[in-house]
């Protein structure tokens, strides 16, 4: 179980293509090309419209490709059902029943499935993360979700969440492979918004180095949790509670770099002194300076965007900016959650991908 990807067929209009196997990548143009669509023998597919059509510049009829990961669950995490509205979904051996806005289709399972679910949260009206759990059989006040080598400690709160985002672990396993990459010395891990520490943890035990950041004191206490329940007490670990725009410029002026970034931005935020951030006029700077702590043509950066209001493509382009076009591979598109018996994926996040051409050489 893991992340896969689904037939060579493209999803109307979309701009989406999927490949077979694990790991399922839809790609633009590694150099940033864009690309006609390709029938499976590799040939350029035809147009099939018997419309008259205006002679068209080769700009208009050339699509760009985006990337479209499924996560189809793990041991510890599954998706049960989606629809109207909401998800029902199993963290280890708890089953929650949570709002899912996109999941707009009607639910495969009974209703007597989805009343077996030992929490139901309603959001409160504005803010769709917060609000109250309905707990209709007994759960602890945290229990153990293991994700790899690593145990996340699960708790119900006044919050959506419960303290890890699953959908992620392709973005893991990504940065997994970039670390076994490193020779000779420590991979070092910067984690941006760095929440309950999953990532972090991963990273620290493949061997990484980890630089930990976010402005939630609450959220670094639970990693740390998260830490010792994974028996990484001893890792090499820096936490740091800070505004993580701040801390990236003083980076840079600090001369340090790093092999992976993992940047997981909110769309609206407060550092710990008050400073604010809005994810669509805070972002680019922070990526600016994201590309000068990156390690030369050998670093790796994952940036994921929980905004439903925005596209995938937009966050690839100001990368490309920021980066600059030709310093590797980009990849841009979705993550989504399969469930385990079939039925409608579960659409997450957005997220962008850059690799330095320097990697593998």
């Amino acid at each position: 179980m893991g992340r896969k990807e689904r037939g060579s067929k493209s999803r109307a209009g979309s701009g989406f293509r999927s490949g077979q196997g694990a790991g399922s990548e839809f790609r633009s143009g590694s150099n940033g090309s864009r690309s006609t669509p390709r029938s499976k023998t590799g040939s350029k597919a035809k147009r099939t419209d018997r419309r008259p059509q205006k002679k068209s510049s080769p700009k208009e009829i050339l699509q760009r490709e985006m990337l479209l990961i499924e996560m189809d669950g793990f041991a510890d995490y599954a998706l049960l059902d989606s629809g109207a509205g909401r998800k029902l979904e199993r963290f280890g051996s708890v089953v929650v029943d949570r709002p899912e806005p996109q999941a707009l289709w009607k639910p495969s399972l009974k209703k007597t499935d989805w009343a077996a679910a030992h929490g139901v949260f309603s959001a409160s009206s504005g803010d769709e993360e917060k609000g109250k759990w309905r707990l209709d059989k007994p759960v602890p006040s945290q229990w153990p979700v293991k994700i790899g080598d690593v145990t996340v400690l699960c708790k119900m709160q006044g919050l959506w969440h419960l303290g890890l985002f699953p959908e992620q672990k392709p973005h893991w396993d990504f940065m997994l492979e970039r670390i076994a990459e490193i020779k000779g010395r420590r991979a070092r891990v910067l984690n941006l918004f760095a929440y309950t520490g999953a990532g972090s943890l991963i990273a620290a035990k493949a061997g990484a180095h980890v630089t930990h950041v976010d402005a939630s004191k609450k959220s670094v206490l639970w990693a740390k949790e998260n830490q010792a329940a994974s028996n990484l007490s001893e890792a090499p670990i820096r936490w740091i509670i800070d505004d993580a725009a701040k801390f990236v410029s003083r980076e840079v002026r600090r001369g340090n770099s790093y092999d992976v970034i993992l940047v997981d931005p909110p769309k609206f935020g407060r550092g710990p002194a008050g400073e604010t951030w809005e994810l669509f006029s805070s972002l680019p700077s922070l990526l600016v300076d994201c590309s000068k702590l990156v390690e030369g043509q050998r670093g790796s950066m994952v940036l994921t965007v929980y905004a439903i209001r925005a596209s995938a493509l937009a966050f690839e382009q100001l990368c490309r900016q920021v980066f600059g076009d030709d310093s590797g591979q980009f990849t841009g598109g979705e993550l989504v959650i399969s469930p385990q018996g079939g039925g409608p994926s579960v659409p997450t996040s957005l997220f962008v991908r850059w690799r330095g051409q320097g990697y593998g050489a």
